[in-house]
C-alpha cells in the first residue's frame, strides 16, 4: 500500500470514528458526558472549553451542598451572567 493509500485510509477512519463520536455526543444529558481521568478523578464534559475534574470526595462534598448551591444562585441571579 502507498503512503498516499495509507493516509486516505487513515482520513476515512478518522472521519468515522469523528462522525460516531459526534452521534454520541447527542446521546448524553444535556451534551454532558463523564470519564474517569487518568489520575482517577471524575471529569463532566460538556460545560465549557475544558472539562471540570474532581476526585471523589469533592464530587460528594460538592453534590451534598446542591441545595445551598441552588439557593445562592436563586438570591444572586442579578449578579450571576448566564452564557
Amino acid at each position: 500500500m502507498s503512503n498516499e493509500e495509507q493516509l486516505r485510509a487513515e482520513l476515512e477512519k478518522l472521519k468515522a470514528e469523528n462522525d460516531k463520536l459526534k452521534s454520541q455526543q447527542g446521546k448524553s444529558a444535556k451534551g454532558l458526558s463523564m470519564k474517569v481521568s487518568e489520575k482517577g478523578a471524575l471529569s463532566i464534559y460538556g460545560l465549557g472549553r475544558f472539562p471540570v475534574t474532581l476526585y471523589k470526595e469533592q464530587w460528594v462534598r460538592l453534590l451534598e451542598m446542591k441545595d445551598e448551591i441552588a439557593d445562592f444562585i436563586k438570591e444572586n441571579d442579578q449578579q450571576l451572567k448566564t452564557k
